[in-house]
């Protein structure tokens, strides 16, 4: 499945306002509620919460990619988040994150989530690409850079 076909301009927030790491989690999956993913925004929050004490998805480089698989999800649908000042998120190389994907997949269905945390994890670890990211200057500009991860 196609990066562009899990995110959408309503699933975007270039300017989140979260200070904690529990509010990014929140304010993402408010994204997902609004945009009609999840039928219960605080069961599919207990599965994130569950992934995030088996170890943080702060990834480093300033990307975190919470994810979960939860009967609340509706749709596999990823909401991605922004904050210019980061935001300490108990990353693995002790940096603030800064770009958020947040990954929601229903509970009974496939390694989807699998394949885009490692589609997403190798797109990322370019700094050109993550740069691309943080100075994107709208939602659309967004989406244009993360269409670059699907194949034409």
């Amino acid at each position: 499945m196609k990066i562009t076909e899990l995110v959408n301009e309503q699933r975007i927030n270039e300017q989140l306002q979260s200070k904690t790491k529990a509010q990014v989690l929140h304010e993402l999956a408010a994204l997902l509620e609004q945009d009609g993913k999840l039928s219960d925004r605080d069961v599919f929050l207990q599965s994130i919460h569950a992934r995030e004490q088996q170890g943080s998805t702060g990834i480093g480089f300033g990307v975190a990619i919470p994810h979960g698989k939860s009967a609340a999800v509706i749709e596999p649908a990823i909401a991605f988040g922004r904050s210019s000042q980061g935001v300490e998120f108990d990353s693995l190389d002790g940096h603030p994150a800064k770009l958020f994907f947040m990954i929601a997949v229903p509970e009974q269905s496939d390694n989807l989530h699998l394949q885009t945390l490692a589609k997403l994890s190798r797109k990322l670890m370019h700094e050109s690409f993550r740069d691309e990211l943080m100075h994107a200057k709208t939602k659309g500009d967004i989406l244009h850079v993360l269409s670059q991860m699907d194949p034409s």
